[in-house]
C-alpha cells in the first residue's frame, strides 16, 4: 500500500510518518485492500487535542475514519480499530451477497474430501467411574467440556450427558 501523509497546522515528523505507515501497512492483510492502493492520510493539530483522518478506497467501497484524541498515537490506533471494523463489515456483506457462490464451491471441496479414507485424528481411552447424574454434570462443567461419560449408580450402565444447544442437558443411556 502507497502511503500519502499531509499535515496541517503541524509539519509531520519521520517518527510520526512510520508509526502511521506501520499501522496502516497491518490493514494489507485483508483481500479488499490492493498493493497500489493509495492511504491518504491527514494528521491536524487543535489546541486541546489531535485528529487524523484515513481515507482508502477498496475494490468494494470506500474506507474512511476521522478520530480525535489528545494523543495522536492513540488516535492512530482508534483509527486502525475503526477501520478494521469497516472491513469486517464490507466483508460480511460480500460474503452475504455471494453465499450460494461460496457454498457451492464448500460442497465441491467436501465431496474431494469424502472420496479419501477418514481416518480417526485422535484415541482416547476413558474410564466411566461410577457416579449420579448430578456429579456427572458438575464434573462435566468443571471440566469445560460439552459432554461427560460416566456409570450411573441406579442403572449400573454406561450413561452420556451432554449439554443440549438450546439449554439444559441431555441423557444418554445404554442397555
Amino acid at each position: 500500500m502507497k502511503f500519502e501523509i499531509v499535515g496541517k497546522n503541524v509539519s509531520v515528523t519521520e517518527g510520526m510518518r512510520a508509526k502511521i505507515e506501520k499501522k496502516l501497512s497491518f490493514l494489507e492483510k485483508y483481500l479488499l485492500i490492493d498493493p497500489s492502493t493509495t492511504a491518504r492520510v491527514v494528521v491536524r493539530t487543535y489546541p486541546l487535542a489531535q485528529k487524523i483522518e484515513v481515507t482508502i478506497p477498496t475494490k468494494v467501497g470506500t474506507l474512511r475514519t476521522e478520530v480525535e484524541h489528545e494523543d495522536l498515537y492513540a488516535a492512530i490506533d482508534l483509527a486502525i480499530d475503526k477501520l478494521e471494523d469497516q472491513i469486517r463489515r464490507q466483508k460480511t456483506r460480500l460474503s452475504r451477497r455471494h453465499k450460494e457462490k461460496l457454498a457451492l464451491s464448500f460442497i465441491e471441496e467436501d465431496e474431494e474430501v469424502l472420496k479419501q479414507e477418514d481416518v480417526a485424528v485422535r484415541t482416547k481411552t476413558v474410564k466411566a467411574e461410577k457416579m449420579d447424574l448430578e456429579e456427572a454434570i458438575m464434573r462435566m462443567e468443571m471440566l469445560g467440556h460439552s459432554f461427560f461419560i460416566y456409570t450411573d449408580e441406579e442403572t449400573d450402565s454406561i450413561a452420556v450427558v451432554y449439554k443440549r444447544k438450546n439449554g439444559g442437558y441431555g441423557l444418554l443411556e445404554t442397555e
